[in-house]
C-alpha cells in the first residue's frame, strides 16, 4: 500500500498522513523529516540541504532520490508506505517510478489536499512561533508556494494522466478530511478495513 500525499505547504499534508499511518499501520516516509534530520550531520550533502531548506528551494532531485530509495530499503517499508512530501517534481516522480518498476512495486493512490492560498499563509505563519521552524518564515513562505506552483503543481497532471490522483478539499476541519481520506483509500487502494 503506497500512497502519495500532494499539497502546498501548510496543506496538512503531515497531519493526514500521521492519523493514516495510525490506521493502516505503514510508515510514513517525510521528506521533509530525513531532510531536516540530514542537516545536522555535518556532511557536504548536509550542507547542501541546509542552504535550500532556508532558501525555500527544492533540494536537487537525485539527493533527495538518494535519501528516499534507502528509507524504502529498510525492512518495515516492504508493505507500503506513506509518502508525505515526496515527489516534488516531476523528474522526483519518474525516478520514484523506475526505483518502485524494478522492485515490483507501485504506488496505489495520490492524495491531492487542496486549500486556498491565503488559509495556507495563515496555517503556516501559525505553524512557525509554534515550532520555531526557520523554513517558515514569511519570505520562505512566498517562496516555497512560488515553488509549489512552478515545480510541485505539474505532477498533479502526471498523475491525473495514470488514474492515481485524487482532489481532497483540506480546508474543512481535520477529522472530514481524514474521514473522506480513509473512504478513498478503501475505495481506490481496495485495502478495505486495516490489519
Amino acid at each position: 500500500m503506497r500512497v502519495i500525499f500532494i499539497g502546498p505547504p501548510g496543506a496538512g499534508k503531515g497531519t493526514q498522513c500521521k492519523k493514516l499511518v495510525d490506521w493502516l499501520r505503514v510508515p510514513q516516509l517525510s521528506t521533509g523529516v530525513l531532510l531536516r534530520e540530514l542537516v545536522g550531520q555535518g556532511t557536504a550533502d548536509a550542507k547542501c540541504v541546509g542552504e535550500h531548506l532556508n532558501a525555500g528551494k527544492l533540494v536537487p532531485d537525485h539527493l533527495v532520490m538518494g535519501i528516499v530509495s534507502k528509507r524504502l530499503a529498510e525492512p518495515d517499508c516492504v508493505a507500503g508506505c506513506l509518502f508525505d512530501g515526496f515527489p516534488r517534481t516531476l523528474v522526483q516522480a519518474q525516478l520514484l517510478d523506475e526505483y518502485l518498476g524494478r522492485a515490483r512495486q507501485r504506488i496505489d493512490l495520490v492524495l491531492s489536499l487542496q486549500v486556498a492560498e491565503d488559509k495556507l499563509v495563515e496555517r503556516l505563519l501559525k505553524r512557525a512561533s509554534i515550532e520555531n521552524r526557520s523554513d517558515d518564515s514569511s519570505q520562505t513562505i512566498v517562496e516555497r508556494l512560488q515553488v509549489f506552483r512552478t515545480q510541485t503543481s505539474p505532477l498533479l497532471d502526471y498523475y491525473y494522466r495514470q488514474g492515481l490522483l485524487v482532489v481532497v478539499d483540506g480546508e474543512r476541519p481535520e477529522m472530514e478530511v481524514f474521514e473522506e481520506i480513509k473512504q478513498t483509500v478503501a475505495l481506490h487502494a481496495s485495502v478495505g478495513e486495516p490489519r
